[in-house]
Formats: structure tokens, C-alpha cells, sequence
């Protein structure tokens, strides 16, 4: 049984995996599944108090890393805050004109406009997102390679305005939904 002591990126050393952004999606599930059954807390059912507490608690690191690790956001989100870098709570400059033009569409449809205009807002954000993923493929691509510091603020900007732009779907979605329902 591998023995860890935990500290910063504890979710790739926990699945033995070198800290990185992009990440084998195969490699990942087939090291959890071996973590998992090595720490599975029935192979510590006749064990002492704190082994069994030991397989219960890597058992439920492994599945979080897991679960953090196969998503590229969640995986990004992860890595900066390991590397000591936050999220901005801010809305990225670059968006303020389409999130003023948003909620003006969106008063406009609560006081009985056209939804129409919400689906094209909603492709226009799709498409936004889509440019941003891929933008954040290439960014983990470059820092894995160089590993230098000014890509992972890139990474961070990208996924600060990614954050911001799920949100702007979300709504426009949940808006498009009421207008569908009645």
C-alpha cells in the first residue's frame, strides 16, 4: 500500500499522476479505478480502527480527484488554486457591452417582447463558450510544455471569462425556458 503525505496538488498525487492541465482521460479512469480498489475500505474490514479510518478517507480523496480531475474547468479551477491564483469574481472587461445588451433584451422580454432575440443571444454566447474552451485546450497545452507563469494567468483570464459566459447561457436559458413553458 502506497503511503502519501498530502499537501499542495494532493488530487494527482493521490491517482499518481504528474500535476498537469491536460490530462489522459483513459490513463485517469484506469489509475482510479486501481486506487480504488487498493484503498477500498472492505479490503480493511478486519484492520485497526485507523487503517480502516485511512482507506475511508482515501477512498473519498480518490473520488474527488476523480471527479475534479476528469473535468478540463474543474481540473484548470483546481490547478490555479494550488498555484495560489483565484478566479476573478469580475465581469472581463471584453464582455460588459454584450452583458449590458443582454439584460436589455432580457427587460424587454419580461415586459412582453420578442424571445426571439434571446436565441440568437444564446448562439452568440454558445459560440463565445466554444472559442473559449478551445482557446483554454490550446493555453493548457502551452503551460504543460513551458510551465511558465504568464500562461497560467492566461489560463486564469480564460477561464474567468469562461465562468462569466456560462452564466450569461445559463440565463438566457432559463429565461428561453420560461417562454417555452407558457
Amino acid at each position: 500500500m502506497r503511503h502519501f503525505v498530502f499537501g499542495v496538488m494532493q488530487y494527482y498525487q493521490a491517482l499518481g499522476l504528474e500535476p498537469k492541465l491536460t490530462v489522459d482521460l483513459e490513463d485517469l479512469k484506469k489509475r482510479f479505478y486501481e486506487c480504488s480498489r487498493q484503498w477500498h475500505p472492505d479490503r480493511f474490514s478486519r484492520a485497526e480502527a485507523a487503517q480502516q479510518q485511512q482507506a475511508l478517507d482515501m477512498t473519498a480523496l480518490l473520488n474527488d480527484a476523480f471527479r475534479t480531475l476528469r473535468d478540463p474547468v474543474s481540473r484548470a479551477e483546481y490547478f490555479l488554486k494550488q498555484n495560489g491564483m483565484e478566479l476573478s469574481k469580475e465581469a472581463p472587461p471584453e464582455l460588459l457591452e454584450e452583458v449590458f445588451e443582454l439584460n436589455m433584451i432580457l427587460e424587454a422580454v419580461r415586459d412582453g417582447g420578442d424571445p426571439s432575440q434571446l436565441t440568437v443571444s444564446r448562439e452568440l454566447f454558445a459560440g463565445m463558450l466554444g472559442d473559449t474552451d478551445a482557446s483554454l485546450r490550446a493555453l493548457f497545452e502551452s503551460y504543460d510544455s513551458r510551465g511558465d507563469r504568464a500562461t497560467l494567468r492566461e489560463v486564469n483570464d480564460s477561464l474567468s471569462r469562461r465562468r462569466y459566459i456560462s452564466n450569461l447561457v445559463r440565463e438566457v436559458d432559463k429565461e428561453l425556458n420560461v417562454h417555452t413553458a407558457n
